[in-house]
C-alpha cells in the first residue's frame, strides 16, 4: 500500500481528493492537514509515503512546506498540486525538492498514476507546465526583493513594509523600485501582480 497525506487549505477540494485516491486498490489515505504547520506534524507522526501539496496555503506556502518537509523526511516524495499552474511554481517547487507537479484539474486516474510513478521513484511534471517553465526561464527578483513584494501585497505604506521585512525605509524603496524595473511594470501593484502571475512569489 501506498500511504498518502492530502494537505489543502480547502476542506472540500481535500475531502474530494482523498474520498478519490482512497477509491484506489493500493491507496492508503493517512492523514488530512488545512495548513502546512498540520501537514508537517502528520507526516512526523505517521512517516506517509507520498505528501500531495496544494502550493496556496495560509502562513507558510506549500513549496516552502515542501522544503523543510525534505529536510526533516527525504525519503517521504512530495507532489505539489496546485489550481494555478505558474511557471515560477514548477521551477520553486522542484528547487525545494519536490518530485512532482500537477494542476488541480488532473483526471482522477492520471494523478493516481502521477501518485505511483513518484512513489516509483520517478520525477512527473504536467509538461504544458515545464514548456511554459523553460519558457519564462528564472525568476529576475532576489530574494529580498521577492520577499519585500510579498510584504507590500495588501498596499501598505513604505514605513509598514520597512517594518514587515526590518529593512530601512529607503532599503525598502530601493527594493520596490528594482522589482518595478525587473518585472517591466509601470507601479508598485503591477509589479505584484506580474510577480504572481509568474509564480516568482
Amino acid at each position: 500500500m501506498i500511504r498518502l497525506i492530502l494537505a489543502d487549505d480547502q476542506a472540500l477540494v481535500r475531502g474530494a481528493l482523498a474520498a478519490l485516491l482512497s477509491l484506489e486498490p493500493d491507496f492508503d489515505v493517512v492523514g488530512q492537514a488545512g495548513s502546512a504547520e498540520e501537514l508537517l506534524a502528520l507526516v512526523d507522526a505517521s512517516q506517509p509515503d507520498v505528501a500531495l501539496v496544494d502550493v496556496e496555503m495560509p502562513g507558510m506556502d506549500g513549496i516552502a512546506a515542501t522544503a523543510v518537509l525534505k529536510k526533516r523526511h527525504p525519503r517521504v516524495r512530495v507532489v505539489i498540486v496546485t489550481t494555478f499552474g505558474r511557471p515560477g511554481y514548477l521551477r520553486r517547487a522542484l528547487q525545494s525538492g519536490a518530485e512532482g507537479f500537477v494542476v488541480k484539474d488532473t483526471p482522477a486516474a492520471e494523478l493516481a498514476d502521477t501518485v505511483r510513478r513518484v512513489h516509483a521513484g520517478l520525477r512527473v511534471v504536467d509538461p504544458v507546465l515545464a514548456a511554459d517553465s523553460l519558457a519564462a526561464g528564472e525568476s529576475p527578483l532576489t530574494p529580498r526583493e521577492a520577499e519585500v513584494l510579498k510584504a507590500a501585497r495588501d498596499g501598505a505604506a513604505v514605513a509598514t513594509i520597512a517594518s514587515r521585512v526590518f529593512l530601512s525605509v529607503g532599503t525598502v524603496r530601493n527594493h520596490l523600485s528594482a522589482a518595478i524595473g525587473k518585472t517591466g511594470a509601470q507601479n508598485r501593484a503591477e509589479a505584484i501582480r506580474i510577480a504572481d502571475e509568474n509564480g516568482w512569489l
